[in-house]
């Protein structure tokens, strides 16, 4: 990927959504709610602090590439790359973590 995010951003790829309910009901594109979970598919460094003696230093990040996530409804700013579709967030945007 030639995106890098910047700071305490990730930038995550949607999961697809349902495309039918649990009981069987196939539901139209059109009435799907947006997935609130994804891909994370790029880290920045981390967000930049300054201690209490002064020096600035970087918060690692509690995210990694390859973790599944979940996020807030209505986080991040979407972005279209090289023909796929992205959402780019800050790390507090990201409610959990889903563990395989």
């Amino acid at each position: 990927m030639k995106l890098a995010p910047l700071g305490d951003r990730v930038i995550v790829k949607r999961l697809d959504a349902e495309s039918s309910s649990p009981s069987g009901i196939v539901i139209a594109d059109s009435a799907k709610e947006r997935p609130q979970k994804g891909t994370v598919v790029a880290v920045g460094p981390g967000k930049k602090e300054t201690n209490s003696i002064g020096e600035v230093i970087v918060v690692p990040m509690n995210s990694k590439v390859g973790d599944t996530v979940v996020f807030s409804k209505y986080g991040g700013n979407e972005l279209s790359h090289e023909g796929e579709e992205y959402l780019i967030l800050r790390e507090d945007d990201i409610l959990a973590k889903i563990n395989k």
